[in-house]
This record gives structure tokens, sequence and C-alpha cells, in this order.
């Protein structure tokens, strides 16, 4: 492995929203619209023969139906989708995977927690923020205009951008093999950005479909949320990174869930472990005297953060200060307003 080679992109260019480019034998690039600042998603389609499957699917919405539909048309050429694998729970990547299942009888794929997580959320609908989430954002350090304010108004839920998810899936889990596009491949379960997400090792071919596991040009958000709020997903995603980059080759072509296509996977993997290693001490540092989580903003972030960006930077933070908790590098206290308050030790 050579940890020192550039990351080099071999398509500079993405195809058109709706439309795919072809990267290897049997293999499509498509690229679907988002409505925030990550303003795409990319899907993968093979070519089974008889049908497709597809890596994810885009967020559920009608304009994403509507580029399906044209999709499965001109660009899959009127054979149907038998199969819909996904690499993780996220509404970008699992939004229409019931339609696909309800409108054209596809198998869903996933592993165990990526649907139960997006069948749980999907049926978890709330009009305000529950009590265990305005205690969550209480403990992160929430300005408290920005708390009431939040308190008063309808949540994002789960099943604004994804489709009813019906019953019945088939498992997939560390270890196995899997074949589709005429190519066998290994499964290795990532973590961090999402519990058990899923990634595809080609057996026959230096190609792997990473989903938001690895990415070239962007961290994926590690995100802490009521949920499971002592949760440590900068911990799982390091042992995941360290793990996953055992079987990386510098002649891996990356399939990625965002951005583009890249050549260079171990210099991109110690890129994202470093980076993280010193996102940590800088943090350490910061913390020296008690901050709450929204206070780390500018050690971590290094930049202004602005409203469409808080919320995953308030997760993101509590998930780095949650990491330091249970690693023993930082202690915390409840303070009168009822935020924790970290410091290094």
């Amino acid at each position: 492995m050579d940890g020192t080679q550039p990351l080099e992109y071999p398509w500079p260019e993405p195809p058109e929203f709706g439309r795919a480019i072809e990267i290897a034998q049997g293999i499509l690039w498509i690229r679907l619209p988002l409505p925030m600042a990550l303003d795409h998603v990319n899907i993968y389609a093979l070519d089974d023969g008889d049908g497709w499957t597809i890596v994810d699917t885009g967020m559920g919405s009608n304009k994403t139906r509507g580029l399906w539909r044209d999709l499965m048309a001109r660009e899959l050429g009127g054979r149907p989708i038998t199969r819909v694998i996904l690499t993780h729970h996220h509404p970008d990547h699992v939004g229409l995977a019931g339609w696909f299942k309800s409108e054209y009888g596809a198998e869903i794929w996933a592993t165990r927690t990526a649907w139960l997580m997006a069948r749980m959320l999907t049926l978890d609908v709330q009009e305000l923020p529950t009590s265990e989430t305005l205690d969550f954002w209480r403990k992160a350090g929430m300005d408290p205009v920005e708390l009431d304010k939040r308190a008063k108004g309808k949540p994002f839920n789960f099943a604004d951008t994804v489709h009813p998810i019906p019953l019945g899936f088939h498992r997939i889990k560390e270890g196995d093999e899997i074949t589709m596009g005429g190519r066998t491949w290994d499964i290795r379960i990532g973590n961090g950005h999402a519990p058990e997400h899923a990634t595809f090792w080609c057996q026959d071919d230096d190609i792997v479909i990473s989903g938001d596991q690895i990415i070239s040009a962007i961290s994926p958000n590690l995100g802490v949320y009521a949920t499971e709020p002592d949760a440590d997903p900068v911990g799982e995603w390091l042992e995941a990174c360290e793990r996953l980059n055992q079987l990386s080759k510098s002649t891996h072509l990356v399939l990625a869930g965002h951005k583009l296509p890249f050549l260079g996977l171990p210099h991109r993997m110690q890129q994202l472990i470093e980076n993280h290693h010193h996102a940590l001490d800088r943090l350490v540092e910061y913390i020296a005297e008690p901050k709450c989580a929204t206070d780390c903003f500018p050690a971590l972030f290094k930049r202004k953060i602005g409203e469409g960006e808080y919320g995953l930077a308030l997760v993101e933070s509590v998930a780095h200060l949650n990491h330091l908790y249970l690693a023993r590098r930082a202690e915390r206290v409840l303070d009168q307003s009822g935020a924790y308050l970290y410091r290094a030790i």
C-alpha cells in the first residue's frame, strides 16, 4: 500500500442529474439532486443481465421519482431494477427504497441495523421535538433563544423525505459475498457515520463502493443524537478506518456516495484518520477551561458555522467531546443551565 500517492480523479466532471456515465463495464454512475448545501448523492447501477441492481436510491421526493422514471426508460434501457442495496440508513441513500419495493417489486438488501433504523425512523413522526430531544440540545449548550424557537417548531421527520418501507428485506453482513454487475464483491462493514455501514470490495477488479464511509473531498459527518446521547461514533469510525485501510490499495477506484470517484485510497484513509486525531488534539487544548459543545465550534471546524450548518455542527461537536470523555481525556459536569461542561484531564 502506498499512502503517499495523491488522489486522482479519472472523471473530473460528474454526470448531469438524472443521467449516467459508464465507469466500468456494467457499472453506471448516476447523480441525483439534494435540497441542501451538499446538493447531490451518487447512485451506482450494476448490470445483472435481465435487470439492474442499484446501490442507494436518493431522497424520496416527486422530483427524484420523476428522474428515476426517466433513468429507467433511457439510461437503464427499460430493464427493471430488481434489487436495491443500501449502504446505510440516511434519507439521501434510503429515501426511495420502499418505493422501488412497493411499485416495482425490487428486493431490499441491507444490513440489519440499517434496515431497522430506516423503518423505525419512518414510523417515528413528531409534531414537536420530544422532551428527550430538548434535554439533549440543552446539555449540548444550545442557546436558550434557539432552543425556545426549535421547541415550538416542527422538527425534521425522517418520513418527510423517505418513502414508507414495507416489511421484508435481505440481510447483508460483515464477510458476506455478493454478486452484482457480473462481479463478486466482499462486504465489509464500517461504522461511525452510520451504524453498520456497508461497503463493497470487488474481488474481480480494483473497485470499492464506499457509500459515505469514505469520501474524497469531505469528511463524513460523525454525529450524536438524542436516540443514543452517550454514543461514540468518532471512536467507532476511527476503528473502522484503521481496519478498512488494511484492505486499501492505490489502484482501487473508489465509488463514494458524494463527490467524485477517485484513486489513491491509502492516502485518503490516512488523511481521514489523521484529520480526526488532529481535531481531537485541538479540542483537548481548547477545553483547558470548561466549555460546552456549542462553544467548541471554532476549535473543531475553524470557520464560522451558519444557521444551516448549526444542527450538524452541534451533533458532531458532541460526538468529539463524547469520545474524549469516554477515553478519559476529558471530564464533564452539568452547569446550572443544564449544559454539560467539558474540561481536559
